[in-house]
């Protein structure tokens, strides 16, 4: 029961991969035709500019109607609504409920950037129909649905960040309405929703050097919580970033304010000197949900074409990471991304491939490559 059950799983995420993964901004410094400064030297590694959706498992496109590059593509809480976001500065949400193309439609196109817009991220709907978005021009904006698809800019972060915010993601909904970002200007922030006052912003500047290419929080309470045996809820929230100075940073979030470094990846008594972390930019880091595993497992994915696994120990108040697998391939890794489950990691590369990655059933601390697709919409 348990081999079908995981069968089945990994032939869902298979089929579905393409559409909400694949087509992310295959970049972490998601470059488009501005520079995007402090440190940002890397330019995109594709040069065909695709303003459409292809979802290979319905074998159909969805035509966007931007002008320009998208970088980013991504499904609501019930998967009835995408948002993408391109270079022409706007993003678009369409009505995808259903297999019928014919029953896709564009329902709003939201104008507010100066700039290229890196990423889209939803909201937890028991907050109502919230998105937030990122952008070279150094804003993070947060949309409320107002009706009639008309949509309002409930939250503008202004002058928070001084240059390119790279990356969005919103905490678990039992943290309450919080939205970690990461700069180019190197800093890490939360913009939080608190009763009575509005939105708040909470920075931790020079959190990188050069610049923070992506965030990721962990899952809320222990890990391993849906298997049974687990440690209570944490007091406070971890939230995970990836920057230009080669480390992944962990931060501790209690509700209110953004605590320094709680732990630094690669550290000496972590990494020897015959394996040592990363050894240029890391492009993307994500938490495994909690659903299969013990213990939260990070994976993080460079410049230098690995993917590093680490995994958490919580030790009363004390955080600590261990590096338990590294896993090469033939080209930069762009981007990570978990299947629901846990049991399966999608890497994207600058080869215009997706690896998918599987936990060794003989070698609990070895990930391999199972299979991997290739970009056919070209």
């Amino acid at each position: 029961i348990i081999f079908l059950f995981h069968f089945f799983y990994f032939f869902l995420f298979v089929l579905f991969i393409f559409f909400f993964f694949f087509f992310q901004a295959e970049d972490g410094i998601r470059d488009a035709q501005e520079s995007r400064g402090l440190g940002d030297v890397y330019k995109r590694q594709v040069s065909t500019q695709s303003t459409g959706i292809w979802a290979r498992a319905m074998n159909s496109t969805l035509e966007t109607q931007h002008e320009d590059m998208i970088h980013d593509a991504q499904l609501d809480y019930y998967g009835k609504r995408l948002a993408t976001c391109s270079s022409d500065r706007t993003i678009k949400i369409f009505l995808v409920e259903g297999d019928n193309p014919q029953n896709q439609q564009l329902h709003a196109t939201l104008k507010g950037h100066n700039g290229p817009v890196w990423q889209v991220c939803w909201a937890h709907p028991k907050f109502g129909s919230i998105l937030a978005s990122c952008s070279y021009d150094s804003k993070v904006l947060i949309w409320k649905e107002a009706g009639n698809g008309q949509w309002q800019i409930v939250y503008d972060s202004g002058t928070t960040h001084e240059s390119s915010v790279n990356s969005i993601a919103w905490a678990p909904n039992e943290c309450g309405l919080a939205l970690a970002a990461g700069s180019s200007d190197g800093s890490v922030s939360v913009i939080h929703y608190k009763e009575q006052v509005g939105w708040v912003a909470r920075q931790r500047d020079r959190a990188h050097n050069m610049g923070c290419n992506a965030v990721s929080w962990a899952p809320f309470g222990a890990a391993g919580a849906a298997l049974g045996g687990a440690a209570p809820n944490p007091k406070t929230s971890v939230l995970a970033s990836a920057g230009c100075d080669n480390k992944v940073k962990v931060w501790a979030w209690d509700g209110n304010d953004l605590d320094g470094a709680q732990f630094e990846m690669p550290q000496a008594d972590t990494a020897s000197d015959a394996t040592p972390g990363h050894t240029d930019w890391v492009r993307d880091v994500a938490y495994s949900p909690a659903l299969a595993m013990l213990k939260n497992v990070l994976a993080s994915g460079s410049q230098d074409s690995t993917v590093i696994f680490w995994e958490e120990t919580r030790d009363a108040n004390q955080l600590s990471y261990r590096k338990i697998c590294q896993v090469g391939f033939p080209a930069v890794v762009w981007r990570v991304s978990w299947s629901t489950t846990g049991l399966i990691l999608a890497v994207s590369c600058a080869d215009n491939k997706v690896y998918l990655l599987k936990q060794s059933s003989n070698d609990p601390s070895s990930w391999e490559i199972v299979s991997q697709m290739e970009n056919a919409a070209e």
